[in-house]
């Protein structure tokens, strides 16, 4: 499993999103990135592999960070493993 963690201006509660797939997650991460970049808001759709039954909408131009890792046996211990992408307010 790979985890796509977001975290949301104004938002104490962090994002999180599970895909199986190394290249689903790796296309997630690029479209957020995408949408953190974009000159006109977009709304991303975002489903986990884990749950696939809820869904959460996001405007791309609110996300501060998002963090791409790997799910190990150090990620169940509390640490994260990855780096932070992040966009300055406009």
């Amino acid at each position: 499993m790979f985890s796509i963690d977001l975290t949301i201006r104004y938002s104490p509660v962090p994002i999180s999103v599970q895909k199986k797939e190394e290249s689903d997650a790796k296309a997630l991460y690029e479209e957020i990135l995408a949408a953190m970049t974009a000159d006109k808001p977009k709304v991303i759709e975002l489903t986990s592999d884990k749950e696939e039954d809820r869904k959460i909408a996001v405007v791309g131009n609110q996300i501060n960070s998002v963090i791409f890792s790997a799910n190990s046996s150090s990620a169940k211990s509390g640490k994260v493993p990855g780096f932070f992408a992040t966009t300055p307010d406009k």
